[in-house]
């Protein structure tokens, strides 16, 4: 054979087994397939643990944990508008009225279907508790009530907290809080 020929068969032959029916299907897995590599026979893998999407870092920790260092905060993490406390209003009225009671004094439906009573926010000790404990409370939970962080977002979490505390001042105003026009009409006076 001469060289020629003998170039042109091997270049044949390396053409030949390049194309392998594999390259054309680009043969991968599909999310959610079963695979015998893993032990969980699962493609898809779980998020490596304390992974953060872009985005998604939650690092202000007055605004998503409610405190600051080890302590619970006092004030909110944003000025309170009458927008907001519409939101919270809203938000409270779906997931809280149910337990708490449209006024908060702990006597709502599903008390009153045998549950287990929650305490009045009325009470000293709720009146007094800073901010922070309430949004814990809601993100976390508390005997028996459940944790709403994946029900309720951070924003709506503090919308509610504000309006307990409107609640709360509503319940326990004093004349002696009223501007004095208003204080005025309420005693009868011109």
């Amino acid at each position: 054979m001469n060289k020629p020929s003998l170039s042109v068969l091997l270049t044949l032959i390396l053409l030949c087994t390049a194309c392998r029916r594999g390259m054309f299907d680009n043969s991968k897995y599909r999310p959610y397939e079963v695979s015998e590599f893993f032990s969980d026979q699962s493609v898809s893998r779980p998020p490596v643990l304390h992974t953060v999407a872009r985005g998604q870092l939650e690092d202000d920790d007055h605004f998503y944990r409610g405190v600051s260092g080890t302590n619970l905060v006092e004030t909110f993490p944003f000025p309170i508008t009458a927008k907001i406390l519409a939101r919270g209003q809203e938000r409270y009225d779906i997931h809280c009225s149910v337990c708490h009671g449209r006024a908060g004094e702990g006597l709502g439906m599903i008390v009153q279907r045998g549950f287990p009573q929650p305490p009045s926010f009325h009470i000293p000790r709720l009146r007094e508790a800073p901010v922070g404990h309430l949004y814990n409370v809601i993100t976390r939970g508390y005997g028996v009530m459940y944790s709403y962080a994946s029900r309720v977002e951070a924003s709506d979490r503090w919308a509610i907290v504000s309006y307990i505390r409107a609640l709360q001042l509503s319940q326990n105003a004093r004349v002696s809080d009223l501007p004095p026009n208003d204080r005025a009409k309420l005693e009868g006076r011109p």
